[in-house]
């Protein structure tokens, strides 16, 4: 009587790619495949791995599954104990498209002697170095293969981008399907929105707004602070468009238009990159000024710093904390933190008082600086400076590719005035940002303020524009004294 054929225990490998999908195949397709490799060659397959739509040539890309078969034929066996004697896979561009990631697969294939491998082909001695070179030289033509592919698809967004065409992929917030007409209730949103962090408003505030009226993402979320800050940050707002994270622009350096309906200007949306840009950490620096991520409760907190000199002579400098105290006449004070917390615990003050001498301070200062605002020559000084080096630079440009100057001339040169070209932009940048912020802080500014037009965000903006911070004196003496506003030591920006 003959013997039952032993059973060998395989696994199957697939993995669907979104030019896979398109094609009209699936994941389910490509383990039939398997399976009836598996089957012609007497093979039993004890598990599916699976990784669905993730590349298998881009760096950085995790393939769980991928990662699980390495693991288990290292191990020889699942991790419910089942053996695995070997593979199957449709091709070994739907396993691996990476050298480093081939190499890795074979290694723990081979770990064990009597392993087995195969593909819609038939089965494959991946032990012969013959095989494996073979296999990695395969790795190496179809990895070359992607980067053509990849190079064609840059070189198809760039032509795009040169012609201001909008890119595929489903349309942005504020536009029609299309992506060029507009959209007129989310674009109106989005103007509002990028006028509202222009003016200071904090993201975090006008997150809440959103969510408050219902406003809603293209695929019918609700909106995360990311989300709408990168919609906020689109240079497609204003006519503009990124590629590869800079500006299209013309060969004069000047961003190329697009083609479909704007939101806001040029000069907004400079506006808010100069904000964005600048922000790390907590708060945002931009031109010498502050805005918060997010609003605080109280309208100095972080400005204000104890002014308390220590044992070694410097002042404490920590930033004073506010906390209830319904003892007190406004029911607040700010004091500094206690030494575990950085502070010094010296410093404390009524905390109306405070805020209602600052603020008739700040709305001086603002009032003030209108006025001069109003005569003030809004033109940016380095214009000329800009333009005459982005001129001499494409005349070098032209030159060294006509062969009249050597490379070890060239570089170096172009280097020197791509920094400056660099800084200026940045300067001019934050100029335009000085210049929307001017206009926000108009001759009425005491009406908007004390009249509940302005929020808290846009109150702590203002006073950011107009302060580096307030230092705040000890009293001495002990007890409870009258509030001296001689003890608050303004740092006025100028």
């Amino acid at each position: 009587m003959n013997e039952a054929a032993p059973v060998i225990p395989v696994v199957s490998y697939a993995r669907i790619s979104a030019d896979t999908a398109r094609d009209g195949h699936g994941v389910e397709d490509q383990h039939k495949v398997n399976g009836a490799t598996a089957a012609r060659l007497s093979w039993t397959i004890v598990h599916h791995y699976t990784d669905n739509d993730l590349s298998a040539a881009k760096a950085g890309v995790v393939r769980p599954d991928f990662e699980a078969l390495v693991k288990a034929l290292k191990a020889g066996h699942l991790p419910d104990g089942q053996p695995v004697r070997g593979v199957v896979v449709v091709a070994d561009d739907r396993l691996t498209r990476r050298a480093g990631d081939y190499e890795r697969f074979v290694d723990a294939l081979t770990y064990e002697e009597g392993r087995l491998y195969a593909d819609a082909k038939g089965p494959k001695n991946l032990y012969s170095e013959d095989v494996e070179s073979m296999g990695l030289f395969g790795v190496v033509i179809s990895k070359m293969e992607v980067r053509k592919m990849q190079r064609r698809a840059r070189r198809s967004h760039r032509a795009r981008a040169e012609l201001g065409i909008p890119v595929g992929g489903k349309r942005p917030f504020g536009w029609q399907p299309d992506k060029l007409a507009l959209n007129p209730e989310e674009a109106a949103w989005l103007a509002k929105g990028a006028r509202e962090v222009i003016a200071g408003k904090s993201l975090h505030s006008i997150l809440r707004e959103w969510r408050e009226a219902g406003v809603r993402t293209i695929n019918d979320k609700e909106w995360a602070s990311r989300s709408l800050k990168l919609a906020l940050w689109n240079p497609r707002l204003c006519g503009w468009r990124k590629h590869n994270g800079e500006l299209v622009r013309d060969a004069n350096g000047v961003p190329i238009v697009g083609r479909w309906e704007p939101v806001i200007t040029p000069k907004e949306w400079m506006a808010i990159d100069a904000i964005f840009s600048a922000r790390v950490g907590p708060n945002v620096k931009s031109g010498g000024s502050v805005t918060d991520y997010r609003t605080p409760s109280y309208l100095l907190t972080g400005i204000l710093r104890c002014g308390k000199p220590s044992a070694d002579g410097p002042i404490c400098n920590a930033p004073l904390r506010a906390t209830a105290r319904p003892d007190l006449s406004g029911g607040y004070l700010y004091q500094c933190p206690s030494k575990e917390m950085g502070g010094c615990g010296g410093t404390g003050r009524n905390g109306a008082k405070i805020d209602e001498f600052v603020t008739e301070a700040v709305l001086a200062k603002l009032e003030e600086r209108a006025a001069r605002t109003k005569h003030a020559d809004d033109e940016w000084v380095g214009e000329e400076e800009l333009a005459r080096l982005t001129k001499k630079q494409r005349k070098l440009l032209q030159a060294w590719q006509e062969d009249q100057i050597s490379d070890e001339l060239f570089f170096p040169q172009n280097q020197k005035m791509e920094a400056r070209v660099k800084e200026l932009r940045a300067d001019r940048t934050r100029h335009v940002l000085n210049q929307q912020r001017a206009a926000e802080v108009t001759g009425d500014v005491r009406e908007r303020w004390t009249s509940g037009q302005l929020d808290l965000a846009q109150k702590r903006a203002l006073i950011r524009e107009a302060l580096h911070a307030v230092i705040v004196l000890p009293v001495g003496g002990g007890g409870r004294r009258p509030f001296n506003p001689d003890l608050l030591v303004p740092n006025w920006r100028e």
